[in-house]
């Protein structure tokens, strides 16, 4: 097979929003019919066709990280975290859209993913007031929102919880996708799921080969997944 280039994206979220599910059905196409927790990183590939059906198209492969345990852990725990955000060219957020405090626990993912989480071990973002969005205005690593388990949103829930996650995609200033990760139709070809997902992707990899841009890491792989 040949050798294609790579990107690594980080999938960080609470234990137990779905994160080991989300990426099976990325990578693989399938529902993951029996998921456990993640214990310190799980790593799949998910092949990326960048600028599909230009003269520009070329295939690459998306490595998921899929970065396990609980934000504001002993400083310890972040710290042996800390290995799996090096040379990182994205970062997939995961929420569970019926637990709110899943949703702000993603302030702090972020922070710390991107080492700007200078809050005392321990310190939840509460809110958005707590949080100063200016601080991603020029982060070169791009994000994507996910929400899981749209499906168990009642009816009369919906727009609240929507406009909650439309607050989250705007303080990171990144897309946002709610969906089931047990039902793969939400992320159909043609649906704006879909649509989103490949132009995050095109985006992370833009970012690391083709942009020429100083502040931009290389990212060489340490371990042969393919």
């Amino acid at each position: 097979m040949a050798s294609l280039d790579r990107v690594k994206v980080l999938v960080l979220g609470d234990s137990g929003v779905g994160k080991s599910s989300l990426v099976h059905l990325l990578c693989q196409n399938q529902v993951l019919g029996n998921p456990s927790w993640t214990v310190g990183c799980s790593v799949d590939v998910r092949v990326q066709d960048y600028k599909e059906g230009t003269p520009e198209e070329k295939t690459f492969y998306i490595e998921l990280w899929d970065v396990g345990g609980s934000v504001g852990s002993a400083s310890s725990v972040k710290s042996t975290r800390a290995v799996f955000y090096n040379s990182v060219n994205g970062i997939i957020l995961v929420h569970d859209l019926t637990n709110k405090k899943s949703s702000q626990n993603l302030y702090r993912w972020s922070l710390e993913a991107l080492n700007k989480d200078s809050s005392p071990t321990g310190v939840i973002v509460s809110n958005g007031s707590d949080y100063d969005r200016e601080q991603f205005a020029e982060n070169p690593v791009p994000l994507l929102l996910i929400g899981t388990k749209f499906d168990q949103i009642p009816e009369n829930k919906r727009n609240e919880v929507l406009n909650r996650t439309a607050f989250l995609s705007e303080d990171f200033n990144a897309e946002e996708i709610n969906l089931d990760c047990t039902n793969p139709r939400y992320l159909a070809a043609g649906t704006s799921n879909a649509v989103k997902l490949s132009r995050f992707f095109d985006k992370v990899i833009e970012k690391r080969y083709f942009t020429r841009d100083p502040s931009q890491v290389s990212f060489v792989s340490s371990v042969s997944l393919i």
